[in-house]
């Protein structure tokens, strides 16, 4: 079976202005997305049907599941009755890892493992980030507006969130949307993976050590923890980020540029990777 296309047009009833009006209108699809590493079951995610691929690799990189994308030797697309299986099959020695680490997480703890397990994920060790990056904060702003014309999903839903990838030496500005703004980082780090698959990455040997990762949503824990497995030494969003976010980004060497407008943004860690030049007023 093809895949459920990413957008459906829904037929509703407008209230406006006084007048009620029969119209459709495109909005989001969300499905079900398993994803099994070796024929065993691993996490179902809700996520919009496309680039799943990038998804795939990219979760399992930022769960730790694999070092690189090469430690997955084939990943299978396959759409079934109540969703879409991701089936991820490993290296050897990656697989055999994952299996003692079920094995652990199987111990007898009764049915505190669930909460035991979201803990240990909220509160786990996020990498150090180093990195000699500074970027203007002109590019900065035009990368932001160049997301923004990228996001054809959202053009034509206005319901779907987009994380994307700038980097400073070439002006590319990558882009991934899904429903989730988790799913939609997991596929920029997935989609990054495989570009730099086989080749030496400027700045690191993490994919995103040499860029900025922007994001459309507010900046909570789970995308700051993503990034930095990414080792992106700059994350920009649109939106606020959370008190523990900034603590994390600060721990974590991340610069954190937020609220981002037409009119600027705000810098809230390492604001030394910001160059602002011409464009600052000092207050």
């Amino acid at each position: 079976m093809p895949l459920p296309a990413p957008t459906l047009r829904a037929e509703s009833l407008a209230f406006r202005h006084g007048d009620v009006t029969a119209q459709t209108r495109a909005v989001p699809e969300e499905v079900a997305v398993a994803l099994s590493y070796d024929q065993v079951g691993y996490a179902v995610m809700m996520a919009t049907p496309c680039d799943l691929i990038d998804f795939a690799i990219g979760f399992s990189l930022s769960e730790g599941i694999v070092d690189q994308a090469a430690d997955i030797l084939r990943c299978e697309i396959v759409t079934v009755e109540l969703g879409v299986e991701c089936r991820m099959r490993l290296a050897h020695d990656v697989s055999t890892r994952l299996a003692q680490r079920r094995r652990h997480l199987a111990g007898a703890l009764g049915c505190g493992l669930c909460g035991l397990e979201s803990l240990a994920q909220a509160n786990r060790a996020i990498p150090q980030v180093a990195s000699s990056l500074r970027v203007s904060a002109s590019s900065l702003m035009r990368a932001m507006h160049a997301m923004s014309a990228r996001q054809m999903l959202n053009r034509a839903t206005h319901g779907v969130h987009a994380a994307g990838f700038f980097d400073p030496a070439s002006g590319d500005v990558l882009v991934r949307e899904d429903v989730g703004r988790h799913n939609a980082l997991d596929k920029i780090t997935g989609a990054l993976a495989r570009k730099n698959q086989g080749a030496e990455v400027p700045g690191g040997d993490r994919p995103g050590s040499s860029g900025v990762v922007l994001l459309t949503s507010r900046v909570s824990i789970e995308l700051i923890q993503k990034a930095a497995m990414l080792g992106a030494p700059v994350v920009a969003a649109v939106s606020v980020p959370t008190a523990y976010a900034i603590r994390a980004a600060d721990r974590a060497g991340i610069t954190l540029a937020a609220v981002a407008r037409d009119d600027g943004f705000e810098v809230f860690t390492h604001q030394s990777r910001i160059a602002f030049g011409d464009l600052a007023n000092v207050a």
